[in-house]
């Protein structure tokens, strides 16, 4: 465990700074649209389809950038990029809250975009590269800690300030956190050390245990992680809905929605007491079985209310330890040199299939049902599973 005196002045201050500005990074990004939707919807007169289009453009603008931000990273530090992209972030929920022609909101997303991948964990991740090196694993796995409590703050926090004030005056709240807390600790509080150690020169073989990132272990890395995105993203936009239709009870469903969180937070904390000896792609591959296992108990016993809890006990366990293996196994497998690039690299097909996911399944459960959507998201998890077992893993 780190020092307090470095907490406080050396390089581990990364992590505490990180950790505030993550959960405002999600917190005024990523996870207000699915309480601020409707009431935009009500005032603009809007579809929710549509209304919902913004933060899928905005994911996917976000993986086309990424692996330039991931470059910018690996060159100039965190500190930079990510105060840009909060101040990005301010700008565009600023817009937002002024906005209510169609043209004009498609486009703020787009600029939202290039805020999402400045500022969440992509960027975040590629930072503490660049700052520990090879030694990144356990400030990663910190960092998470304090992403999974994001949605915890968020939701109730975004309530709270839609019932008071509206959405506009909402987006302008969030707008000024951005601005004036998350922009300053980037800018200011964020190290700028870079970690000290031998990267092979161009040509050379790599070293012992590293592969090169390219080739078919790299395409079986980003199928895994994108394949898996799909579910998290799909997930989060429907499944609550779907257990409503099959006639839990509003109270209940929103009781077992809010196991995700602690679930997350749970095996994260478990992962960095005792997993630090496996390799990460062992911790991919244990995510990914435990969210096949979640289905199978869908498919087996049905939506009722025990079995809905068990899969939300597991997609919550599972999601914590995918987004640790996301840092940790390109690090492990490939190395720190030009771990930005690499992790912007994933995060390109990462965004692209999460910002696709609600999308398609909201088209399934329109067409055909709720089943085929949960079998369709399944079966993005089963290609997931294959990649990420088809790899053969450097020893550590």
């Amino acid at each position: 465990m780190p020092r307090l005196r470095d907490v406080v002045r050396g390089p581990w201050r990364a992590v505490a700074v990180l950790g505030v500005t993550q959960i405002l990074a999600w917190g005024t990004l990523f996870y207000p649209p699915v309480l601020m939707m409707p009431l935009i919807v009500a005032d603009l007169g809007w579809s929710i389809a549509f209304a919902m289009s913004g933060l899928s453009l905005a994911l996917a603008t976000g993986g086309l950038v990424a692996p330039i931000v991931g470059r910018l990273i690996d060159r100039h530090g965190g500190a930079p990029v990510m105060t840009a992209g909060s101040l990005i972030g301010a700008a565009g929920l600023f817009a937002l809250a002024q906005t209510s022609h169609r043209a004009a909101w498609l486009g703020i997303w787009m600029v939202l975009g290039l805020a999402l991948s400045a500022s969440l964990y992509d960027a975040a991740f590629a930072t503490l590269g660049r700052i520990f090196g090879p030694a990144s694993r356990r400030p990663i796995t910190l960092l998470t800690f304090a992403g999974g409590f994001a949605s915890t703050v968020s939701w109730p926090v975004t309530h709270v300030l839609l019932d008071r004030f509206g959405w506009r005056a909402t987006y302008l709240v969030f707008a000024g956190l951005l601005a004036f807390i998350a922009a300053p600790l980037h800018a200011f509080a964020l190290p700028r050390r870079r970690a000290e150690f031998t990267a092979p020169p161009a040509g050379a073989p790599a070293p012992a245990g590293v592969l090169p990132a390219r080739g078919l272990p790299f395409v079986l890395v980003a199928t895994g992680f994108a394949a898996y995105s799909f579910v998290p993203s799909g997930m989060s936009a429907h499944l609550l809905a779907i257990f409503g239709r099959a006639g839990i009870d509003a109270g209940t469903v929103v009781m077992i929605g809010a196991l995700f969180g602690p679930c997350q937070v749970a095996s994260r904390l478990l992962e960095f007491s005792f997993g630090g000896g496996t390799h990460p792609l062992a911790i991919a591959r244990a995510a990914v079985s435990l969210v096949m296992c979640a289905f199978v108990v869908l498919a087996v016993a049905g939506i009722s209310p025990l079995p809905a809890a068990a899969f939300a006990i597991l997609f919550g366990v599972s999601n914590g330890l995918i987004t640790i293996a996301r840092g940790t196994v390109p690090l492990t497998m490939f190395g720190a040199a030009g771990y930005g690039r690499l992790v912007g690299r994933l995060a390109a097909p990462w965004l692209a299939v999460q910002a696709a996911a609600p999308l398609v399944l909201a088209f399934v459960i329109e067409k055909a049902s709720d089943a085929a959507a949960l079998g369709v998201t399944a079966l993005f998890a089963t290609i997931a599973l294959v990649s990420f077992l088809a790899i053969r893993a450097p020893k550590l």
